[in-house]
């Protein structure tokens, strides 16, 4: 077996280890109906990865020029704990988190939601056992796609970024983890996503670990010129 490449991973939380998207646009829409204003023209994962704060930005001019940012960022969070019970771990998350705790494979998460929604998904995935740490929205300056969620991660681990692997399924939550020069798997429902991994499940992730897998051709890192 080869020596390992990764020596730990950092999970992104909503649409990776839980199916939580569906809650997060629901719970969007109700709060903001609360408040008079209807989204329902939305597509259901038209914020897949981007922060409240940005989310905020982007929708705006539609909501009451009254209405205070964190009043309606509340309203949305909590009915997102709410229904936290109903939700599901994606395909492989249980087994792939406790595969890699036995073979001592440290593991964080690196989330663009809030401290509050992060603790209650990871409440809802039993995850707490596995993990080293958590870095949410609130322990940051800057969200996804920005690079300091994930620097933070590395520079918290004492590892190099190049041998942290974070796993993602937005563009935003990939380009952060670029930035700040980690290796990167993404979940392949979206083939325009650009990883140094394309998975098709999250026990794929446990096998690149664990083998000391290196990059797959079609993935290797481009050298520069000259």
């Amino acid at each position: 077996m080869e020596a390992r490449v990764i020596d730990a991973v950092a999970w992104d939380i909503d649409g990776t280890l839980i199916d939580s998207e569906p809650l997060h646009h629901r719970s969007l829409l109700e709060a903001s109906a609360s408040f008079g204003v209807e989204l329902k023209d939305l597509p259901p994962l038209a914020f897949r990865g981007v922060h409240m704060d940005e989310v905020w930005l982007l929708v705006r001019d539609r909501l009451p020029a009254a209405l205070d940012r964190a009043v309606w960022i509340e309203a949305i969070e909590h009915r997102y704990v709410a229904g936290v019970g109903q939700l599901q771990p994606i395909a492989g998350a249980t087994v792939t988190l406790a595969r890699l705790h036995r073979a001592n494979v440290v593991q964080i998460c690196v989330s663009n939601s809030s401290r509050r929604i992060v603790d209650a998904n990871l409440m809802a995935l039993g995850a707490a056992p596995y993990l080293r740490f958590s870095i949410s929205l609130d322990d940051v300056a800057n969200g996804k796609p920005n690079p300091e969620p994930y620097a933070q991660a590395a520079a918290r681990l004492g590892v190099a970024a190049s041998r942290l692997l974070a796993v993602e399924d937005s563009w935003t939550g990939l380009a952060s983890a670029r930035g700040a020069g980690l290796r990167t798997a993404a979940i392949a429902r979206d083939s325009d996503l650009e990883a140094d991994w394309q998975i098709d499940g999250l026990t794929e992730v446990a096998d690149i670990v664990l083998s000391g897998r290196r990059f797959a051709p079609e993935h290797l890192p481009q050298q520069p010129a000259g």
